[in-house]
């Protein structure tokens, strides 16, 4: 009994303690693991480096990418007001991809996605403003040919009616009916020719009117001015009136005559008004607002 006393520890008696080649072993996988977390942590933060600078590069790319767009928009012009609101419309929504933060490689591949559609979109509008552009080329070289033909043809009628004007001016002046032979005799009232105003009872003045094939055939209406020595017109009312070149002028008797385009001899007498004074008179005929003749006559005492 009492050896199985001994052999029985009693309950206060102290564990037993590790020994030292167990801690040291233990340090030891303990070390390692750290080295190996250690490693782990710098090749995720390196690799995490290494995904952030390709996430910057890839957005940086883009971004000069999109402002290379920009700028290419901001070049191409139409005067087309559709297709300029739709440029300006395409260049608003690459401004507005260039403010937005992609910061992982989905929205990385979002954004590229979308440049690729826009940067089709822009190809589009080349060719359409290319194309739009050649025919502008081609319109502007046939308005060209268009406005020189028509200049041409603007000359050609300008010298045709200049032609035609001076033709018809030609042919006006050809046409006037001119008056020939003027001869001015004072009568008295025995119709016997004198040259004193006391014995001066009227006035004849004879003349003729030429033949001329190309004037208007039919009654003419010839107007006589007797201008005094001092300018004068001798005239029996002031209501003898008629227009010469859109003036009116007092005329001191008229007379109708019917013209056949051959030679018409006529006459066209004035009473003494007792107007009359001594001195050097001019006579002046007129037809269809042309002068057709002029002479001169003297009375004496």
């Amino acid at each position: 009994m009492t050896e199985a006393m001994d052999k029985k520890q009693p309950d206060n008696f102290p564990a037993k303690k590790p020994s030292t080649s167990n801690l040291i072993a233990i340090a030891g996988v303990l070390g390692i693991m750290l080295i190996v977390a250690v490693a782990l942590f710098f090749n995720q933060k390196s690799k995490m480096a290494e995904m952030e600078a390709i996430l910057t590069y890839e957005k940086d790319s883009l971004a000069n990418e999109l402002r290379s767009m920009v700028h290419a928009y901001d070049t191409m012009r139409t005067n087309n007001d559709t297709l300029q609101a739709g440029l300006e419309r395409e260049r608003e929504r690459i401004v507005n991809l260039l403010q937005i933060n992609a910061s992982n490689a989905q929205l990385i591949r979002t954004y590229r996605s979308e440049i690729s559609t826009l940067r089709e979109i822009m190809k589009g509008w080349v060719v359409t403003i290319d194309s739009l552009n050649t025919i502008n080329q081609i319109l502007v070289a046939e308005n060209t040919e268009i406005r020189q033909q028509m200049r041409v043809v603007r000359d050609a009628n300008t010298q045709l009616s200049r032609a035609r004007e001076q033709l018809s001016e030609t042919v006006e002046i050809a046409s006037v009916i001119q008056a020939k032979d003027i001869e001015v005799t004072a009568l008295n009232r025995n119709r016997r020719a004198v040259n004193r105003i006391n014995q001066m009872t009227n006035l004849r003045v004879c003349f003729t009117l030429r033949e001329n094939p190309i004037a208007r055939a039919g009654e003419k209406e010839v107007f006589m001015r007797i201008l005094r020595p001092d300018a004068l017109v001798i005239t029996t009312s002031p209501d003898n009136v008629f227009t010469y070149e859109r003036s009116p002028l007092i005329y001191s008797a008229k007379r109708t005559v019917d013209y056949i385009n051959q030679d018409v001899e006529m006459c066209i007498f004035m009473d003494n008004t007792g107007d009359f004074i001594i001195g050097t008179y001019s006579i002046e005929l007129y037809l269809e607002n042309n002068i057709i003749g002029k002479t001169t006559f003297i009375l004496s005492r």
